[in-house]
């Protein structure tokens, strides 16, 4: 969307045996990765009949992209996920490096101008385990905003929210009608305070009366 410029963000509030991803690459390593995930979680149901659990699916990731790192020829594919997913080990919140490394996170945000997101979703960690699905929205939204420039907010033009958690089913609000209802929620972003220029030094008034000599 338009905030591409600025952060990939995955506000996702954790559903049984699903799984949401949050990809930032190229259209080609996009396809191949999705189409490795999917296929896996596939065979997980009908070779076990049970849905592959989150932590499995990214350790498989792990393992598939760092064999490009240690092969002479082969390019890595140098890309981070953001999955979020609930599984009967309940929630769960992974970022992947392009190193193959993986991460089990409580909140993490991914993308360009982040670390704003990341102060954000640090301060309030404590909150989150009281808060109910909106408060959560809110809060991912807040952490989102605060990666904009001044000049530029949140609209139903470029924020999508998903929705992942127990006992329910994986949703993604990327419409006006339903984006608003949560914009609404969003107390309205303080203005930063432009400090006033400080006037130059007053030339020293001109004697008119002559100099004597």
């Amino acid at each position: 969307g338009k905030l591409n410029t600025y952060i990939t963000t995955c506000i996702a509030i954790l559903v049984p045996h699903s799984v949401f991803i949050s990809l930032r690459f190229t259209a080609l390593i996009q396809k191949l990765l999705r189409n490795f995930m999917r296929q896996e979680c596939l065979d997980s149901r009908f070779v076990f009949d049970r849905p592959l659990p989150v932590s499995r699916l990214v350790s498989l990731i792990g393992n598939k992209t760092q064999i490009q790192t240690q092969r002479y020829g082969r390019r890595p594919y140098g890309v981070g996920l953001l999955i979020a997913g609930y599984d009967d080990m309940g929630p769960h919140i992974f970022q992947t490096c392009p190193s193959a490394h993986y991460f089990d996170c409580r909140a993490m945000s991914i993308g360009a101008r982040s670390q704003s997101a990341h102060t954000y979703l640090e301060r309030h960690m404590s909150e989150f385990m009281d808060c109910n699905l909106n408060e959560l929205v809110k809060h991912g939204l807040c952490a989102l905003r605060a990666t904009l420039p001044a000049e530029q907010d949140l609209t139903t033009k470029n924020v999508s929210i998903g929705i992942i958690g127990k006992d329910l089913e994986f949703t993604i609000y990327d419409d006006d009608d339903n984006v608003s209802l949560f914009l609404e929620g969003l107390e309205e972003r303080p203005q930063r305070k432009v400090q006033p220029a400080q006037p130059a030094d007053e030339p020293a008034e001109k004697n008119d009366e002559p100099m004597e000599h």
